[in-house]
């Protein structure tokens, strides 16, 4: 069973990451937006069956959990450290791969652009809790979803995004859009 070794603040107030060992996926994440979609999940339906959770978003050694604005962390960090450490772990369980899988025209340019984002964004986001997933690419535009901390921090869908989107243009091709979605 997996035990919460620290809470880490992150860039958005309402959003916690939980420090976990060991590892409770083996590759790839989680994310689940509403209580509909973590059913199926023991963990994200734990979550969301504590009230007050509006996304849960998981990888290989952090749970990151958002809250509704009016609760209050003081009345959900122990439930929420007794639901990650109760978690029966499977064996060799997966989340979702990042990205999308290259096909078409644009298998050079999004296997780049995937690249990029493994080595230069997605560390960093992971590192405040959150990550991102690449939605579509139609060879100009590139669609993304943020993740965890991330999913509702104003700042992911500003400066991170335009940040995102330079890299692209500098990297890669300077008409590359990027939106969120």
């Amino acid at each position: 069973m997996p035990k919460v070794i620290n809470i880490e603040p992150t860039p958005n107030p309402d959003a916690l990451k939980f420090l976990v060992h060991p590892a409770i996926l083996k590759a790839g994440s989680r994310s689940f937006k509403d209580f509909g979609a973590a059913v199926g999940d023991p963990l994200g339906s734990a979550l969301f069956a504590l009230g007050k959770v509006t996304s849960v978003f998981y990888m290989d050694r952090f749970v990151t959990v958002n809250k509704e604005p009016s609760a209050e962390w003081t009345d959900l960090i122990d439930p929420i450290c007794e639901s990650i450490e109760d978690l029966k772990l499977p064996e060799n369980d997966t989340g979702d791969a990042a990205g999308l899988t290259p096909g078409g025209d644009a298998d050079a340019t999004l296997e780049r652009i995937n690249q990029l984002l493994d080595t230069r964004i997605r560390p960093g986001l992971a590192g405040d809790g959150g990550g991102l997933e690449v939605i579509s690419f139609d060879g100009q535009t590139l669609q993304i979803s943020y993740h965890g901390a991330c999913g509702s921090c104003p700042s992911s869908t500003s400066g991170t995004l335009r940040y995102i989107e330079g890299l692209l243009q500098e990297e890669v091709s300077p008409s590359i859009r990027v939106v969120s979605w």
